[in-house]
């Protein structure tokens, strides 16, 4: 039982092409990333259960990358990437 996780943590999207149901919000954050136009701060609101704070997680590690893929997402190798996975 040492090693038990929440399923919902267990299965949580690692990159915003794995996000379902919020393309909306995946694009537009993609495309600041891309474009390095991140807002000073975002909001992530709304009901339990919708992705804001995969969202949330997914963009801290993206723009924390030291070798972000073409496609503005994290490349989970470097040492950021593999702190954040470690939950560090």
């Amino acid at each position: 039982m040492e090693n038990f996780v929440v399923s919902a943590r267990k299965y949580r999207p690692a990159t915003f092409d794995t996000v379902v149901g919020q393309a909306h919000i995946t694009i537009t954050l993609k495309n600041a990333i891309k474009t390095g136009q991140l807002a000073q701060a975002f909001l992530f609101c709304g009901p339990r259960g919708v992705g804001k704070t995969t969202c949330a997680r997914i963009l801290a590690k993206t723009i924390n990358c030291q070798n972000l893929t073409p496609e503005s997402e994290a490349c989970n190798t470097c040492d950021s990437c593999k702190s954040f996975n470690n939950q560090a």
